[in-house]
């Protein structure tokens, strides 16, 4: 399955797993609303597709995502953007219930970098480079780039890289917790479908209780968090693939799951 829609292209390169790739070299892949829109569609689609258990999402041409298009916020007001409502297509990344896997080349930049933290795990090529640099423009993240990264790499890190506007290189962002993963040069892609063919293997809906709790209790009190947790747990204790799972491990052998 392969659909092309422009900017972003959508397909399926191994079994379970959905690509999304952005595809706008001539100015590094940065995002615009057209990117934005089409972004969230190509997720929503993945999401409700039963065959898909995985989502990656990079960028073509060497680059994950340069930033914002720069040259469409040029003659922007306040009330242009509030109309615009452009969380809206964020929110179909943050709210998707399926694993999303960043594999980042080259530029992690502005709106990229806020893209990338959008997904549960980021592998990164070596030399890639993630930063926030917004208040070089007179600006400031608007894409969750001030609190996502504030709960990745903590107050002080994230401080000093929004207030000067400085970058990170790839293995200081995994050092500081911001990268799961560092491949050589142009392997990102191919590590993040090795990863998402892991997961994809899973039994779909312990992995998919698995990122509920993860996501849902980040900003809870640990206490509901933990309840969260516990009923999650417990819920799965009903399920087909548990049972499966179970005597496929006495019975030494691989288990198969079916998503039930």
């Amino acid at each position: 399955m392969s659909v092309q829609g422009g900017v972003v292209v959508q397909s399926q390169p191994v079994e379970k797993v959905g690509l999304v790739e952005i595809d706008r070299p001539e100015v590094r892949n940065a995002l615009n609303l057209e990117v934005r829109e089409k972004l969230a569609a190509a997720v929503e689609s993945f999401a409700n597709d039963s065959g898909i258990h995985v989502i990656v999402i990079t960028g073509r041409n060497g680059d994950f995502v340069a930033g914002a298009d720069i040259k469409a916020f040029e003659k922007l007001g306040s009330a242009d953007v509030l109309t615009q409502r452009t969380h809206r297509y964020w929110e179909a990344i943050a709210r998707c219930p399926k694993p999303v896997i960043a594999a980042v080349e080259g530029y992690a930049l502005g709106g990229g970098c806020e893209l990338a933290m959008h997904a549960d795990i980021i592998v990164a090529a070596r030399t890639a480079t993630f930063g926030q640099p917004e208040v070089k423009l007179g600006l400031m993240p608007g894409a969750g780039g001030t609190q996502r990264l504030l709960r990745a790499i903590g107050k002080y890190k994230t401080m000093m890289l929004l207030l000067t506007g400085d970058l990170l290189s790839a293995e200081q962002a995994e050092q500081a917790g911001l990268v799961s993963l560092l491949t050589p040069e142009g392997e990102a892609l191919q590590h993040a479908l090795k990863i998402a063919t892991k997961i994809a293997r899973m039994p779909p809906l312990a992995v998919e209780q698995i990122k509920e709790a993860v996501v849902s209790g980040e900003d809870a009190p640990l206490e509901t968090a933990l309840r969260l947790e516990r009923k999650a747990f417990q819920l799965l204790f009903d399920t087909a693939d548990k049972r499966e799972g179970i005597a496929a491990f006495l019975e030494k052998r691989k288990p198969s799951f079916t998503g039930r």
